[in-house]
């Protein structure tokens, strides 16, 4: 086929403006006013049931054809487990903050009201939103002055998990606990019965006895958190086998990342901060790193009755107020060590020895407001975990959505001491 000068030349300015109107379609804002097609905003109500263990769902109400939130920044008086009560500083009376909700298309308008001794800022992790609405304080907007309230106004136009956090002396505003989610949701309806969580990872170094975070801390973080919390105060997650379970998880610590391992299940990663991760790209997984500054989302199907473990995997996050600043006793011959000691400190008993699971059974009085080495409660006896550790409890029938109790598991499905017999059967020499 023979190509003319004209064909050459039409062809070429097709392609040419075909190549700039895809330019200008990609410089375009991609924050505007939500699509005429989708339908608008259900006043009050989710259409989904979204879960936040130990946390809370930021109330809005519609406004002129927004939905309308108001956050506080301000100190707040925080439990992380029994025994240790801190002040923070948090949103709502809480740390993290409340959970704001909302459905792809929204139009929101969020008020920020400064009860902070400092100036502070919003930044909306992950949100695409116009330049001023940004947050960061010298850069797109002037700082909220103590006792001033800011008004941000955009358009949630994709759904997703991401965040909410300062962006003025982060190092100090973070580390005391000021950080929330924010969740998206799809429109339209979930199809069958979806478990959706949110689990927010924070770690803060309290030494014992004290009852603030240091924000000067860049390691040696003692307390590790669920949503604020640490074990055994972390609230079950619940489910049906068969159902679909979505875990949004997400990383708002000053400084380590978090490799969260969940036992008796395998499940994938399906999205990011930055987005849905396409079903070619997933591959089966039983831990997944959540770097900070980070959401990863995992959905599995309940797959097995049973009390799950899931935790980081950092030995010392799924620990309490451990302390790094003492000898290593293990292996070493500490008789008579005792009673010579004794003499000074009334009392004394060397620990440590022998491994240190006695720390968290024995289950020592502890000084005044601190939880080291405090473990939890078990069917079978203490879990010396904590921190960074909460339980999925799945059974074949839920009773409502509260915590089922332990799991009772099938006669001759556990395990225990081995017998004489089982060890002369396969040939077991001890």
């Amino acid at each position: 086929m023979s190509v003319t000068r004209r064909k050459l030349l039409t062809s070429t300015l097709a392609a040419g403006a075909a190549a700039l109107a895809g330019r200008k379609a990609l410089a375009q804002p991609s924050i505007a006013t939500p699509p005429a097609t989708l339908p608008p905003p259900r006043a009050g109500k989710s259409a989904r049931k979204l879960v936040v263990p130990n946390g809370s769902i930021l109330p809005w109400t519609q406004k002129n054809g927004a939905k309308v939130y108001h956050l506080r920044a301000e100190p707040v008086k925080h439990t992380i487990a029994p025994g240790l009560d801190i002040t923070a500083w948090g949103y709502n009376g809480s740390s993290p903050g409340p959970v704001i909700e909302a459905i792809e298309g929204d139009r929101v308008r969020i008020y920020v009201t400064n009860k902070l001794p400092e100036a502070t800022s919003v930044h909306w992790h992950g949100i695409f939103v116009p330049h001023g609405m940004d947050g960061v304080s010298g850069l797109t907007q002037a700082p909220i002055e103590p006792g001033k309230t800011f008004k941000y106004e955009f358009v949630f136009d994709r759904a997703g998990t991401f965040m909410y956090h300062p962006h003025l002396d982060e190092m100090t505003q973070i580390a005391l606990g000021m950080m929330g989610v924010i969740v998206v949701h799809p429109r339209g309806a979930e199809r069958g019965r979806v478990r959706d969580y949110v689990l927010m990872s924070h770690e803060m170094k309290i030494p014992i006895g004290s009852a603030r975070p240091d924000p000067m801390a860049m390691n040696d973080f003692n307390v590790l958190t669920f949503n604020g919390k640490s074990f055994p105060a972390t609230e079950p997650l619940v489910a049906e086998v068969g159902d679909l379970v979505r875990i949004r998880l997400a990383n708002l610590g000053p400084m380590d990342h978090h490799p969260i391992h969940l036992h008796g299940h395998a499940f994938e990663v399906v999205a990011t901060d930055g987005g849905p991760i396409a079903p070619s790209a997933r591959v089966p997984e039983t831990t997944v790193l959540v770097p900070v500054g980070t959401t990863r989302t995992i959905e599995f199907t309940a797959r097995a009755p049973g009390d799950w473990a899931m935790h980081c995997h950092m030995t010392h996050h799924a620990m309490n107020q451990m302390g790094h600043d003492t000898a290593n006793l293990v292996g070493a011959d500490t008789r008579g060590l005792d009673n010579k000691l004794g003499r000074v400190v009334p009392g004394y008993m060397t620990m440590g020895a022998g491994g240190m699971a006695e720390m968290s059974t024995m289950q020592m009085p502890q000084p005044k407001n601190s939880i080291s080495m405090v473990g939890g409660k078990g069917p079978h006896g203490v879990i010396d975990m904590g921190g960074m550790f909460t339980i999925l409890k799945i059974r074949d029938k839920l009773k409502g959505d509260g915590d089922p109790g332990w799991y009772d598991a099938p006669k001759n499905t556990t395990a225990n001491e081995a017998t004489d017999a089982d060890l002369a059967r396969d040939g077991i020499e001890i």
